[in-house]
C-alpha cells in the first residue's frame, strides 16, 4: 500500500511539474533559513557553556542610584574579591580579571602584538576550565612575572607551543615574563576571550571606589545562589557607604552562562550579544518557514482541486478517510523530504556567505551524524506534517456523490482560508521590508549624526612604553612638522570604544557648599591640544595651559551636562575634589572652561557628566592624530616614520575614530543585515506562492478569457480582471502590517538614546514595495493568459 501512495505521488508530481517545483523550492528556502537560524541560537546558547563548573561559576556586578545619577558596571574595585571570600562561606574561590596586560610581546628578535592579554589571579583555572597542553594548572601563575600562552600565540612565538615553557617573553620597558603554561585556545563562544594570562599579584589592591577589575565567584554549591544573594545587602554598609555616602547601591550576582545573551552593563569585558536579537532572529526564521508552509497548502489545495473526481472513485469503491488522509500525507512527506535535501544543498552553499553576514563560524555537525540525521529528519517529518495537515483533512473529507459530479460543494471556506494565508504572507514580507528601512535609516543616522567633535581624518594608537609616553610632546612636536598631519594630542582611552572610565567625585554646588558624598562622574585625562585636535567647541573660560604646572593637578575642564546638573549660572572657578590614592586623600581643582556636549561613547549611551583633567605622563598613551584629507597613505607612512625615531620596535596599530565608532553597531548593523536578507527570502517565497496562485486562476479561468476576448475584452482589462482580487489582499496586508511594523520598530529604536524619528513615508514605501512585486508578479501570469489566442481557449476542457 505504502508503495502504490509513493507511486502515485510521483505521478502527481510529474503531471504537476510548474507547480510542484514551486512548492519544492519554496518548502527548501523555508527550511533552509531554519537550519541556518537554529545553528546561529544553538551557537548564542552555548556561550560559557564548556567550562565544567559553568552552573557555579557568577560574576560579581555593581549598580547604584543617587539624586543625580547611575551607575550600571561589570567593574568592581580590588578589595571586593578577598572581602567576599571572608564574609560569605558559601564562596569556594574568587578570581579576578584585569584586561591591561596586552602589549607587544617579544621574544628575541621576534614580536607580535596582543592587546588581549589579561592580568588574573592564580586561582583563575581552579574556576574556569582551559585545558592545559603543558605546564600544571596549580602552580603556572602562583608567582609574579609568570605567563601562560594560548596554542596559538606560543605558536606565534616559538613555532612549537611544546618549546615555549620555562623561556621568557618580554613585554614594553623589557618587562620580563617567564612562561609556565600553555592552553588550547579559547573557545570563541566565551563571553571574554585572550590570547595570555599574566599573573596578578595577590597582594594587588586599590581604593573601594576605583573600579577597574572583574570579580568571578565559584559558589561551593549553585544552590546556594539565591541564599547567597540575598546576603549581599550588608555589603555595602560595611565597606562602601563610608566613601560612597547615602544611595541606593546593590550587588548582583551573574551565572556566567547569562552573561552573553543578558547582559549589558558598561564597561563589559568584551561586546555581548542580545537575547532581543535570538528571539527577533527565530521569530523571522520562523516566518519565513511559515510562509513556505502557508505557500504549500495554497498551491496543493488550489491544484487539488483537480483531482476532486479521483476521491470520489476512490471513496466510490470502498477508501475509508483515513486511507485518503494517508495518500495526501505521504504526498506531503515526499515533498518535504524532497525539499530538505535541497535545502542541505542550499545550507551548504550558503553557510560561508551567513558567517561573514552574522560574524560566526558556523559549521553542520559532522562530528555527529547521527544526531544530525535524526534532528533533520524529525524537522522534515514536523515540517510535511504541518504542510499537509490541512489539505488532507479538507479533501478527505468530500462526500462520494458531490465529489464524482466534479462539485466542490461550498468553497467559501476553503477560498476564505487561501485568500487568509495569501494575507498573512504579505503582512509578514511588508513589516521585515519596514523594518530592515528602519535598521538601515538608523545605522545611517548614527554613523553622519553630529558628535560634537570632527571624526572625520582622525586616527588613535597607543603608546606601548612608559618612557616613550613621557616623550609625547617631543612626538607631537615632530608629527605636526609635516604639512599631512594637521595637529596631534594624547590622552588615557580611546574615546568611541565604551570604556572611558568613571569615578567618584565630590562637587561644589551652586550655592558654594562642598558636600559630604561623591558623584559618579566620567572622567578622561587629555592633554592641551586634545579639544583643539577633536575640534571641540570650548563654551567658557580657557583650554588647558601646557606651560602651568598649576593646570596639572589643579584644573580641570567639565562639560555641558555637569554645568546643567549642578545649576551652575558661573561654573568657572567652582571647585572640584577628587580622590589621589586609596586611603581617601583628595586634590581640589577649579573648573577652568566648559565645553560643548560631546560623545565620548556610541549613541546608545546619553552623555554623562564629564570632568577632562591633564594626564600625568604614564596615562598619555594613546595618541589623537588628525591627517590632512586625501593624503591617508602617505600620513600614515610619515607616522610610522617619525614616531619609529622615537621607539625604533614600535608596530603601531592603526584606528580611525569613525570606524571605532562604528564598531560599537555592529550588533546592530548584524540584525539589519540579516532582517534585510530574510526579508528577500520571504519575498520570494511569497511570490512563488502568488505566482502559483495567479496561474491556477488563470488555468480555472481559461474558457471565460476566451469568452471575454471573444466579445471583444482588450489585454488591459483580462489582466485587470485576473490581478485585481490578489492586489485587494495585498492591500490588506499592508493595512494589517504596518501597525505592527511600527511597534516594533518603536520597541527597537529605544536601545538608543539618540534615534531617529519613525517617518511615514517609509512605511508608505515598504507598502509601495511589496505592492509593485505582487502587481508585478500577477499581471506576468496573467498578461500571459491575456495574450493567449482565444480559439485555444475555448477548446480547453
Amino acid at each position: 500500500m505504502l508503495l502504490n501512495y509513493i507511486k502515485i505521488s510521483v505521478r502527481n508530481f510529474r503531471k504537476q511539474r510548474l507547480f510542484s517545483a514551486l512548492n519544492i523550492f519554496g518548502l527548501a528556502i523555508g527550511m533552509a533559513a531554519v537550519w541556518l537560524m537554529v545553528l546561529y541560537v544553538a551557537d548564542e546558547l552555548s556561550y560559557d557553556r564548556f567550562h565544567a563548573k559553568a552552573d557555579r561559576i557568577f560574576r560579581v556586578v555593581q549598580s547604584a542610584k543617587w539624586d543625580t545619577g547611575e551607575m550600571n558596571i561589570a567593574l568592581t574595585s580590588a578589595p571586593f574579591a578577598a572581602a567576599l571570600q571572608n564574609d560569605y562561606p558559601e564562596i569556594e574561590k574568587t578570581v579576578r580579571v584585569s584586561m591591561e596586560g596586552g602589549g607587544v610581546v617579544r621574544v628575541g628578535e621576534k614580536k607580535v602584538k596582543a592587546n588581549d592579554i589579561a592580568f588574573t589571579d592564580a586561582t583563575i583555572f581552579d574556576v574556569f576550565s582551559y585545558p592545559f597542553l603543558y605546564g600544571d594548572p596549580k602552580t603556572a601563575l602562583s608567582q609574579p612575572e609568570k605567563i601562560v600562552l594560548t596554542k596559538t600565540l606560543a605558536e606565534n612565538l616559538f613555532g612549537d607551543a611544546s618549546k615555549a615553557i620555562g623561556q621568557t617573553v618580554f613585554f614594553s620597558n623589557n618587562y620580563p615574563n617567564t612562561v609556565t603554561g600553555v592552553i588550547e585556545d579559547v573557545p570563541s563562544n566565551s563571553h571574554f576571550t585572550f590570547s595570555a594570562l599574566r599573573s596578578l599579584s595577590p597582594n594587588y589592591t586599590a581604593g573601594w571606589q576605583q573600579s577597574e577589575l572583574y570579580t568571578y565567584i565559584l559558589l561551593k554549591n549553585s544552590t546556594d545562589y539565591t541564599k547567597l544573594e540575598s546576603k549581599l545587602g550588608g555589603f555595602f554598609p560595611k565597606y562602601l557607604k563610608k566613601e560612597m555616602g547615602d544611595l541606593q547601591y546593590k550587588m548582583d550576582l551573574q551565572p556566567i552562562t547569562s552573561i552573553h545573551l543578558h547582559s549589558n552593563l558598561d564597561f563589559e569585558i568584551g561586546p555581548n550579544g542580545k537575547i532581543s536579537t535570538i528571539y527577533v532572529f527565530s521569530a523571522i526564521a520562523l516566518l519565513i518557514l511559515v510562509i513556505a508552509c502557508i505557500n504549500y497548502v495554497n498551491l496543493y489545495t488550489a491544484r487539488s482541486m483537480k483531482r476532486i473526481r479521483e476521491v470520489g472513485v476512490r471513496k466510490a469503491i470502498g477508501s475509508e478517510r483515513f486511507q485518503l488522509i494517508a495518500q495526501f500525507f505521504i504526498e506531503s512527506f515526499l515533498m518535504t523530504f524532497i525539499a530538505g535535501m535541497v535545502a542541505f544543498l542550499l545550507v551548504v552553499m550558503l553557510l560561508p556567505f551567513f558567517n561573514q553576514l552574522a560574524e560566526k563560524s558556523l559549521t553542520i555537525d559532522h562530528n555527529n551524524v547521527l544526531v544530525t540525521t535524526i534532528a533533520a529528519l524529525s524537522f522534515i517529518i514536523l515540517v510535511g506534517t504541518l504542510s499537509g495537515l490541512y489539505p488532507a483533512i479538507l479533501f478527505s473529507g468530500f462526500r462520494p456523490i458531490t465529489a464524482l459530479k466534479g462539485q466542490f460543494g461550498s468553497q467559501s471556506g476553503g477560498n476564505y482560508m487561501r485568500k487568509s494565508l495569501v494575507v498573512f504572507q504579505f503582512m509578514a514580507t511588508v513589516v521585515m521590508i519596514a523594518c530592515s528601512a528602519i535598521v538601515y535609516k538608523q545605522m545611517r543616522f548614527v554613523n553622519t549624526k553630529d558628535l560634537g567633535f570632527n571624526k572625520s581624518q582622525v586616527l588613535t594608537f597607543h603608546v606601548d612604553k612608559d618612557e616613550v609616553r613621557s616623550q609625547v610632546g617631543s612626538i607631537k612636536e615632530r608629527l605636526t612638522q609635516s604639512p599631512l598631519i594637521e595637529s596631534a594630542s594624547s590622552a588615557s582611552n580611546p574615546i568611541g570604544s565604551n570604556n572611558i572610565g568613571n569615578g567618584g567625585m565630590i562637587i561644589e554646588t551652586e550655592t558654594g557648599q562642598m558636600p559630604a558624598t561623591t558623584q559618579n562622574v566620567q572622567k578622561f585625562s587629555v592633554d592641551n591640544d586634545f579639544i583643539k585636535t577633536m575640534e571641540i567647541k570650548l563654551l567658557a573660560g580657557r583650554d588647558f595651559n601646557a606651560e602651568s604646572e598649576a593646570d596639572l593637578k589643579n584644573a580641570v575642564i567639565v562639560n555641558e551636562s555637569l554645568v546643567k546638573k549642578q545649576g551652575w549660572k558661573n561654573p568657572v572657578s567652582k571647585r572640584i575634589r577628587y580622590f589621589i590614592d586609596n586611603k581617601g586623600t583628595t586634590q581640589e581643582a577649579q573648573v577652568v572652561g566648559v565645553v560643548k556636549d560631546f560623545h565620548i561613547y556610541s549613541l546608545q549611551h546619553k552623555i554623562e557628566p564629564l570632568v577632562l583633567q591633564l594626564p600625568a605622563p604614564a596615562d598619555r598613551d594613546n595618541m589623537y592624530v588628525r591627517i590632512q584629507a586625501g593624503k591617508t597613505q602617505e600620513a600614515l607612512a610619515y607616522l610610522s616614520n617619525a614616531y619609529k625615531s622615537f621607539d625604533p620596535e614600535a608596530t603601531l596599530d592603526f584606528h580611525f575614530l569613525d570606524e571605532t565608532f562604528a564598531q560599537q553597531y555592529r550588533s546592530e548593523q548584524k540584525q539589519g543585515d540579516i532582517m534585510m536578507t530574510f526579508a528577500i527570502l520571504a519575498v520570494i517565497i511569497a511570490c512563488l506562492g502568488l505566482f502559483g496562485l495567479a496561474a491556477f486562476a488563470a488555468e480555472s479561468r481559461t474558457k471565460e478569457i476566451g469568452v471575454r476576448k471573444v466579445l471583444g475584452a482588450s489585454v488591459q482589462s483580462v489582466v485587470f480582471l485576473l490581478s485585481k482580487d490578489f492586489i485587494k489582499l495585498v492591500i490588506i496586508a499592508i493595512i494589517i502590517g504596518t501597525p505592527i511594523a511600527i511597534y516594533a520598530m518603536t520597541k527597537w529604536l529605544q536601545n538608543f538614546e539618540y534615534r531617529e524619528n519613525l517617518s511615514w513615508w517609509v512605511f508608505a514605501l515598504s507598502g509601495l514595495i511589496a505592492m509593485v512585486i505582487a502587481v508585478a508578479t500577477v499581471s506576468l501570469q496573467a498578461l500571459k493568459s491575456a495574450l493567449m489566442d482565444p480559439v485555444k481557449s475555448l477548446r480547453t476542457e
